[in-house]
């Protein structure tokens, strides 16, 4: 694998509130492992090109409360408590979804499982899922 493979792979696996809104807690016999709640230790901004299609198309996708609660976790207040799809035509709502979204990058902290209490950290910005033998 080259070195631009590589860094594209990582670039898809960085902790952004997107990936964040998709992970759940996978041990053995938890029922309420989403979503992971946010410790924020740092976090970068990276500009990421607009894209309101790409927007549209994942709303529905999107738990909005856990993406609301995760931006305010990394000092962003500036989302709605809620939202519904009429929303998408407003200009200033897509920018801000999107830089929630994309631009917010957890770089060091952890997610924890509502559950359990277990951490799974995140280094450099890497979400380590592993679990356990006694978890699986």
């Amino acid at each position: 694998m080259q070195f631009s493979e590589l860094n594209f792979l990582l670039q898809l696996v960085k902790m952004r509130l997107l990936t964040h809104n998709m992970l759940s807690c996978n041990i053995s016999g938890v029922t309420k492992g989403f979503p992971l709640e946010l410790e924020v230790e740092n976090f970068v901004t990276k500009e990421v090109p607009f894209n309101a299609d790409f927007l549209k198309h994942m709303f529905p996708k999107i738990e909005w409360k856990a993406l609301h609660d995760a931006a305010k976790k990394m000092d962003d207040n500036d989302l709605p408590e809620q939202a519904d799809a009429s929303m998408l035509e407003n200009d200033d709502f897509l920018h801000k979804f999107h830089h929630a979204l994309l631009e917010l990058h957890l770089e060091e902290g952890a997610l924890i499982c509502p559950e359990t209490g277990r951490q799974f950290p995140v280094n450099k910005g890497i979400p380590i899922m592993l679990l356990h033998e006694d978890e699986v």
